[in-house]
């Protein structure tokens, strides 16, 4: 079959159209980088940290990933959770200034949209969950009891995961809310007995999506004490 120019344009054109679809169906996975302040105190006060909370006498300030912590912010604008982990110390939180005056952070961050914010290098440490902070890397999200998470942070952390796990030898995925389980492991490193906080975050439902997408990952079990 003979085509004529015009045919033969019209059919490239509705080619590309239909590449072009296709592919803007399925978002591109990507890490946006948004790094808050590592500074030498904050370097200090990390390393503090790990040598009086975790035992661990450490030359820099760095983790062996082996847990994940999924948590929600408990604050509804991205910018003002950056702010918040911004500076290299802690204000106004008695519960945690008790322990160390090293602010809270993580090394990621996801907006109500799916974007995922990188806020530290994965492997730097941050003070996200009480015992597994030399183990976990920490995926904020933002929300609370009063904003559920979102299908697209639902998506963006399944993602964020399996990038995670394919870099680093990953044994589990938690909830903050599933922290003080395993305190009877070898996981566990925390100098005080009574330092704990309850925590909610992000809840079983979110969580039992999450382990639901990941199941092809064979993650292990939380710990039942």
């Amino acid at each position: 079959m003979k085509y004529t120019f015009r045919a033969t344009y019209l059919l490239f054109s509705l080619t590309l159209m239909i590449a072009f679809q296709a592919c803007s169906q399925k978002a591109t996975f990507r890490i946006l980088e948004k790094p808050i302040t590592w500074n030498n105190e904050r370097e200090e006060l990390s390393l503090k940290y790990l040598k009086e909370r975790h035992g661990l006498e450490k030359e820099t300030a760095t983790i062996d990933p082996k847990i994940v912590v999924v948590h929600w912010t408990a604050i509804d604008n991205i910018e003002v959770t950056f702010d918040v982990f911004d500076s290299p110390t802690l204000g106004g939180r008695a519960d945690l200034t008790g322990a160390s005056n090293l602010n809270v952070s993580s090394q990621f961050l996801i907006d109500r949209d799916g974007t995922i914010f990188r806020l530290l290098p994965d492997t730097t440490f941050a003070r996200h969950t009480i015992g597994l902070n030399y183990c976990a890397i920490g995926i904020e999200n933002v929300g609370s009891d009063d904003s559920p998470l979102t299908k697209e942070q639902l998506k963006a952390n399944e993602e964020l995961i399996r990038y995670l796990k394919r870099k680093y030898a990953i044994d589990y995925v938690i909830g903050h809310h599933e922290y003080q389980k395993f305190q009877e492991t070898d996981l566990w490193k925390e100098a005080d007995p009574d330092y704990r906080t309850v925590k909610s975050d992000p809840g079983d439902e979110f969580m039992n999506k999450l382990r639901s997408k990941l199941k092809d990952l064979n993650l292990k079990p939380v710990p039942n004490n």
